[in-house]
């Protein structure tokens, strides 16, 4: 029996932005001298106290927003290490702390008492693009409208910036989760887009024809058919190279990777 290889949203994205930071991670599986960024433990502090509010939720008791607070601060702590990345250096961890807890305050006054509708939390879903490939994604929350009979995708982000409606039209990772939940739903259903910036408070929404689906597919399909092809994988100097949690390997920046590493 073939085994199914397994990419997801993140391994793709790793390839278009840079291909030698993919080779690091995803085919050498070097461990990275420097773990994590502060944005990136914001993120991953911020979703845990999100998701333990709405897991809280579907268990029938609705967290006050200090048991929130106290969720994430206790998870800030536990997952903090010791050289993690801060590379915008006229801010401080505390200052990256004090951004979680605004954007838990905003969004707890936004969206209480949480009665959309959610079904889950972090579910993990699986994409057959064909008889080789697959696509791994975690949905961070589910909700099933009753009122309008919708489905709705959330996603949190926690990014400072806030790109224009044309990035939302075009997003793959979302769009690529609703192929699965038309699956399991039926094409019919009608499933929404949301994502919600907190560093704005905002939410945006997009939505998919199946039409659009169908031919995301087949492009995804042959992004991962050119990664497995790959024989050389540049670098690819950008903006993004100060938060690379390889930039100290990198050749763009004088680094080498050393012959005795840590693999992943």
């Amino acid at each position: 029996m073939l085994l199914m290889v397994i990419y997801s949203h993140s391994r793709l994205s790793s390839f278009e932005q840079c291909p030698y930071k993919f080779k690091l991670r995803y085919i050498d599986k070097i461990i990275p001298e420097i773990e994590k960024s502060i944005e990136a433990h914001l993120g991953s502090s911020v979703h845990d106290a999100l998701e333990w509010l709405y897991q809280s939720v579907m268990e029938g008791r609705i967290p006050t927003l200090d048991e929130v607070i106290t969720r994430y601060a206790e998870t800030w702590q536990k997952t903090f290490v010791p050289n993690i990345k801060i590379v915008r250096h006229n801010l401080t961890d505390k200052d990256y702390f004090n951004k979680g807890i605004q954007f838990l305050l905003d969004y707890y006054m936004r969206n209480k008492p949480f009665n959309d509708g959610t079904v889950s939390v972090e579910d993990r879903i699986l994409i057959k693009l064909d008889e080789e490939f697959q696509i791994q994604g975690f949905i961070d929350r589910l909700v099933h409208n009753t009122k309008t009979n919708i489905i709705e995708i959330h996603d949190y982000k926690t990014a400072n910036s806030l790109p224009p409606q044309e990035k939302f039209e075009t997003d793959r990772q979302l769009a690529l989760y609703s192929i699965a939940i038309k699956e399991k739903f039926g094409n019919d259903k009608k499933v929404l887009l949301v994502w919600h910036y907190l560093a704005h408070n905002t939410k945006i929404i997009s939505t998919r024809t199946n039409e659009q689906l169908k031919q995301l597919k087949q492009e995804t399909l042959n992004l991962i058919k050119e990664i497995e092809s790959t024989t050389e994988f540049p670098s690819k100097k950008s903006i993004l190279c100060d938060w690379c949690e390889y930039k100290s390997m990198c050749p763009e920046f004088g680094g080498i990777v050393k012959e005795i590493q840590k693999k992943l």
